[in-house]
């Protein structure tokens, strides 16, 4: 392929202008390995690229896309011959390097990883940053010393893509899931993928005191601000906070106490920066005892690339639920 299409985003006049052109390989960021992208999927964080609202892109122009999945054509990589199915998410695409948006991408093989047995491309993609965001954060969790014996585990967020997928691994792992949303319409959806009690965003008593009672054993958080700080305040002994997210605000007014009397761990999730073992070492977990039960209720919509620009929208109006997979590769 000479010539292939891409999603690009510019800026002009300090502002964001996104559409399809096309390009070659030769245009693409440099990296030593080569691949023919069949999928790809649309996280938060790519509406907030594509249309401005917010500062992803570190370097203009870029192919849009955190994610992607599809087949080695050529490597300089001893394990990553051509014809390898492999995905890609986070490692710095459509921040600092041509993203998943495109029929063709270039990358550094240290940000590759073969497709585990048993997923396939769109499946992958299915799960992707988000899916990867929260079998990270359950990975970290457990190697703190969750277990679910211990009691509920609160997600925050929950019908967004981290938090629908978070809600379902922790469902199957055995944890007493309870899952936050400000969706009161959703709440059938939570329980289908394996929330056990729902809790309204409208009905969270934020205390003022700096502690309040211990009502979760851990918790993921894609919301951060009062949400966060709530949950230091009510989780109880040795219980672990994984900080996901910074829907609600980037900022966190809390105390020492929570830390320090109730021994409280809070652990910073960053999967972009994921270093490759670790990144191996999960992507094997989520094909193994990760496995969401509920892949296809979670990410049941897929577009075509051509319907890619109008999907953006209604990520940053909150209107979407789970997981959207984008088709690359008609």
């Amino acid at each position: 392929m000479d010539a292939f299409r891409a999603f690009r985003i510019d800026e002009q006049d300090g502002k964001p202008v996104a559409g399809f052109t096309t390009m070659t390989v030769d245009e693409l960021t440099e990296g030593d390995v080569v691949i023919r992208v069949s999928h790809s999927t649309i996280n938060y964080k790519d509406a907030l690229a594509a249309t401005g609202a917010g500062r992803i892109l570190r370097r203009f122009p870029l192919n849009g896309g955190i994610d992607l999945a599809g087949t080695v054509m050529s490597s300089e990589h001893p394990d990553l011959a051509p014809g390898t199915g492999v995905l890609v998410n986070g490692c710095g695409l459509s921040e600092t390097r041509d993203g998943g948006y495109a029929e063709m991408v270039r990358v550094p093989a240290d940000a590759v990883v073969p497709l585990p047995d048993g997923i396939s491309a769109a499946q992958a993609m299915q799960l992707g940053t988000a899916g990867f965001t929260a079998a990270l954060a359950i990975h970290r969790m457990e190697q703190n010393g969750q277990l679910p014996e211990q009691g509920p585990v609160v997600v925050t967020g929950a019908t967004g893509g981290v938090g629908s997928v978070a809600v379902d691994m922790l469902a199957g792992r055995g944890y007493d899931v309870v899952a936050l949303t400000g969706k009161k319409d959703e709440e059938q959806y939570l329980r289908d993928i394996g929330a056990q009690r729902i809790l309204l965003r409208d009905d969270v008593d934020f205390g003022k005191r700096p502690m309040e009672k211990a009502e979760w054993a851990g918790a993921v958080d894609n919301l951060g601000g009062d949400y966060l700080t709530w949950l230091t305040r009510t989780t109880g002994y040795g219980g672990n906070i994984a900080s996901i997210g910074l829907a609600a605000s980037h900022e966190l007014h809390t105390t020492v106490m929570p830390f320090i009397l109730r021994a409280v761990c809070l652990l910073g999730i960053n999967s972009v920066d994921t270093p490759r073992h670790l990144r191996l070492a999960v992507w094997s977990r989520i094909a193994s005892d990760l496995m969401p039960q509920h892949l296809d209720r979670i990410g049941h919509r897929t577009i075509a690339f051509d319907d890619l620009p109008g999907a953006f929208q209604d990520y940053l109006d909150g209107k979407i639920t789970g997981r959207t997979v984008v088709e690359i590769a008609s």
